[in-house]
């Protein structure tokens, strides 16, 4: 207590060993009381650091052991009223260069108990014990105020003492589990207990595991066999609902001949239940299975919705600590209908790549099912999921994992994963996972049971061997225990989900040469096509994508082994759609696979990805403009996307865009943090602009996907002045793109492959060219993509020109006055007798007033404009939009309004 003289022996060879050796060593020492906000906040300090006095000296005991006494109270100057829970220590040198702290660098605490009969529990260290047999187990305990203590062995009276300390050892002379209690009572009555119980656990001889057996866990004919990897360990006790979470013998696992592996098998009970388990390693370190395929959280479970997992099984609180594995009913099977899916060809690929959480409000698996018709109504043909295994906490990117076969609860149930899968196959859609197979985080099985000895680890590196690019605990890609478990991985994900491939996370780190991962690696290739093969001889037709970004000579030879590999023109495309072009910065023909020089054309080309700003948020920023045309508004920011989007799709190859760009999606990429959620935008859709963008992304990806389109027998293309265009050749068709990326109109001879028909894909009118030679104007941000076969689209361009640009056979005319204020006159004129829709729209593309919805005769027009909205309510001040449109025709006028 407070009030006790105490003595304290430092033994420098313990803890952090910091003062193994020192010549003096002195106390740094202060006390945590009830006024103490942390464990940080010490009180009653006794001197300041590196202050030596004679009070804080230790006398020397021999063997790095050091010695100090004092009255608790008097020596730290306690007043009376304050209450002291602990004493603080840091041990140092003279110099104060060295420290003596715990073992992982912290500072050592020591309990003080208040006034009255108390015990405490002084041998063994940690409770429940374990030893071998042959070892002797030395059971201490002091009381405060106790006029005797008893200690019980399996609820007998082995031992009495009237003294204030208790001591008695067990003999470990069989297998067995003993509950060990310790009483301190006094006259009164009262009474204070500790209890705890003792393994005893046999001397091991290994025994060979099963032939059919492998890491993890499997029910095999109504038993359960765990099998657990620990190279370098002693013993492992496999504990859970089954046993009370208690160690023991009956649950010893068995170790392999070689020591490396440990396993059991168990009869299974309540096949219809599920049940938690987790592995106790040497008696100190619980673990759950690194194969598990469902886990449960102490800490963020708690924190997920019930509609998203509903009967979510409880962590047992109070029974175990840690992540808890779980044994899920083996006989629920999924009942796929997309049985005769094919996936896509390579050529036609147009990947959409979401994030769960921001992509659905609702942030589930469940919400996913619901938006395949919308993926299918744009038109893609795969969805690459950002990762969905186990990471840390819920909220995240996914690139912080820790558990490789349990889709993270934060999503839902695996079930709806399974099928989500089933729907978008059932409507042509392949399902990628992004993977991460470059580093674990810290809650990961395999990095806890090596964190105290890292050299151990039969998977990581100690180091990662990459100094520029390193996240989490680096894998060593060279290890058989981490290819091992790496073909185990993508096995599982491939017959168990029947996902159609995956997309290898930094995958330049699939190696252990020195260095930043950019420079040309044989060992890193080597590994990849290993992976590769392994891969093909499950599934001969998946996906394999790589974020690599390493020397083309590299990237080149993967894409002959058969990889995909993502091809980054954000930065090239964006300069584009902002209309900034010096010194060819707008050029993106590194997103060309010829321009690589590779063969194959299996380059993923993408103008957004979860990696880049958004190209709407830096058009809307620092779009070019002059006095007639302004990339920074809306309407025209967005007519620019479209000019990209076909340049992107119409390059050969695969293709990958971002949740919501086709919509485009304004919010930074560091709204809320980088990686922090983004708000999920909907409403995107309601708005006609938007809506605009989406049919012409949707056009696009219609004759991408065409099987006429495959391969180019030859392709031209001039991608690096603010006028670009492309021109391939197919067997069946031939094509010619030209945009103006510029913020002024441009005239440019266009040489077509011949004369005589063409047609104009978007706005599906066609164009009689009588020289191949052909000079046309372009309004700036306009696009023209021409084809000499008629295909249909299934998509709705918005054009958007300079004041008075000619919309084919129709014309927006002017608006006067401009700006206004209270009213102005709208002008436009008809060619031919038609219905049109005449809109106002706000500077953020939402509806104020309809003005005009109905046929109208040939000839021009004039429309009022009173600045009120639907329902009679004035407009604020601020620019505003009129837009003209037919059936499949649309133009733009701005309109300033100044209250």
């Amino acid at each position: 207590t407070v009030d006790d003289t105490i003595v304290i022996v430092y033994n420098a060879a313990e803890g952090n060993r910091g003062l193994m050796g020192a010549a003096e060593v002195y106390a740094h020492t202060g006390v945590i009381t009830s006024r103490s906000t942390s464990s940080s906040d010490w009180k009653y300090v006794k001197t300041q650091w590196g202050q030596n006095t004679a009070e804080t000296r230790m006398t020397p005991l021999g063997n790095n052991r050091w010695q100090i006494r004092f009255h608790i109270r008097s020596y730290y100057g306690i007043p009376a009223n304050e209450k002291v829970k602990q004493l603080a220590f840091v041990f140092r040198n003279a110099n104060s260069t060295r420290e003596g702290k715990t073992a992982e660098g912290g500072d050592i605490f020591l309990p003080i108990y208040e006034d009255g009969l108390a015990i405490t529990l002084l041998s063994p260290a940690s409770t429940p014990a374990f030893i071998e047999i042959g070892d002797t187990l030395l059971v201490q305990a002091a009381a405060n105020r106790a006029d005797s203590i008893f200690l019980e062995q399996d609820g007998e009276i082995v031992i009495k003492t009237d003294d204030d300390t208790l001591s008695w050892r067990l003999p470990a002379q069989s297998a067995a589990k003993h509950r060990i209690r310790i009483i301190a009572g006094d006259q009164s009555g009262a009474a204070k207990t500790i209890s705890f119980y003792c393994i005893i656990r046999p001397l091991q001889s290994g025994e060979a595991l099963p032939a059919d057996a492998q890491d993890g866990f499997e029910c095999i004919d109504g038993t359960w066999r765990f099998v657990l990897f620990a190279p370098h360990k002693s013993f492992v006790y496999l504990i859970g609902d089954f046993n009370n979470w208690e160690a023991d013998p009956a649950f010893l696992m068995q170790p392999t001949v070689e020591k490396d592996r440990y396993w059991l098998e168990v009869k299974r009970v309540a096949a219809d239940q599920e049940f938690g388990y987790q592995y106790w390693v040497d008696g100190a370190l619980k673990i759950a299975d690194p194969f598990a395929e469902k886990v449960l959280d102490p800490v963020h479970d708690a924190h997920i919705s019930k509609t998203v997992y509903p009967a979510l099984m409880p962590y047992p609180i109070n029974k175990t600590t840690e992540i808890v594995s779980v044994l899920q009913p083996q006989d629920k099977q999924v009942d796929w209908k997309a049985v005769d899916f094919r996936r896509p060809a390579v050529d036609t690929l147009v990947i959409y790549e979401l994030l769960v959480r921001d992509f659905t409000k609702e942030h589930s698996y469940s919400a996913l099912i619901d938006k395949v018709q919308y993926l299918k109504q744009l038109g893609v043909n795969a969805v690459e999921l950002m990762p969905i295994n186990e990471f840390e906490g819920n909220s995240s990117w996914g690139y912080n994992p820790s558990f490789y076969f349990a889709p993270d609860k934060y999503y839902g149930p695996a079930a709806q994963l399974k099928r989500f899968i089933d729907v978008a196959h059932t409507h042509g859609i392949a399902v990628i996972l992004d993977i991460v197979l470059n580093h674990s985080y810290g809650q990961s099985p395999m990095v806890r049971l090596y964190l105290d000895q890292p050299q151990q680890s039969p998977w990581y590196n100690r180091v990662s061997p990459n100094p520029v690019y390193s996240w989490g605990y680096d894998f060593n890609h060279e290890s058989p225990a981490t290819q091992a478990f790496v073909d185990r991985v993508l096995q599982y994900w491939l017959e168990e989900y029947q996902v159609d491939g995956f997309r290898f996370d930094f995958s330049k780190g699939f190696t252990n040469t020195a260095g930043d991962g950019y420079a040309y690696d044989q060992k890193r290739i080597t590994n990849l096509k290993r992976i590769a093969n392994r891969v093909q001889s499950i599934d001969s037709t998946a996906y394999l994508i790589l974020e690599h970004f390493t020397d083309n000579r590299e990237e080149k030879e993967l894409t002959e082994a058969g990889f995909l590999i993502w091809g980054n023109s954000n930065y090239n495309f964006n300069e584009a759609t902002m209309g900034w072009h010096e010194n060819s910065k707008s050029d993106f023909s590194w997103g060309v696979y010829t321009k690589r020089g590779w063969k194959k054309p299996h380059l993923v080309t993408y103008m957004e990805s979860h990696d880049e700003e958004r190209l709407m948020v830096k058009n809307l920023l620092w779009g070019n403009e002059n006095d007639r045309y302004d990339v920074k508004e809306l309407p025209i920011a967005l007519q620019r996307m479209q000019t990209a989007a076909a340049f992107l799709f119409m390059i050969p190859g695969p293709k990958m865009i971002w949740q919501f760009g086709e919509l485009g999606y304004d919010v930074s990429i560091d709204d809320n943090g980088r990686t922090g959620e983004k708000p999920v935008r909907w409403e995107y859709y309601d708005d006609p602009l938007r809506q605009s963008l989406f049919h012409a992304f949707s056009a696009l990806i219609h004759l991408k996907k065409n099987r006429t389109l495959c391969l180019p027998r030859r392709m031209d293309y001039s991608f690096s002045s603010p006028f670009k265009w492309m021109k391939i050749n197919y067997d069946s068709l031939n094509l010619t793109l030209a945009g103006n990326f510029d913020v002024v109109p441009m005239t440019k001879t266009i040489s077509f492959e011949h004369s005589g028909k063409w047609f104009d894909y978007m706005s599906q009118d066609s164009l009689q060219i009588a020289q191949r030679d052909t000079l046309l104007t372009w309004a700036p941000g306009e696009y023209r993509l021409y084809i000499d076969r008629k295909i249909s689209n299934a998509g709705s361009p918005l054009h958007v020109g300079t004041k008075d640009a000619k919309i084919t056979d129709m014309r927006l005319l002017d608006t006067y006055p401009n700006p206004f204020n209270p009213q102005t006159t709208i002008r436009f004129r008809l060619i031919r007798t038609e219905k049109i829709n005449l809109v106002i729209y706000n500077a953020l593309g939402r509806q104020v007033r309809r003005l005009m919805d109905g046929v109208q005769v040939a000839g021009e027009h004039t429309v009022i404009w009173d600045g009120n909205g639907e329902n009679g309510e004035r407009c604020a001040s601020g620019l505003y939009f009129c837009r003209f449109s037919t059936d499949d025709r649309a133009a733009l006028i701005k309109m300033t309004l100044l209250r």
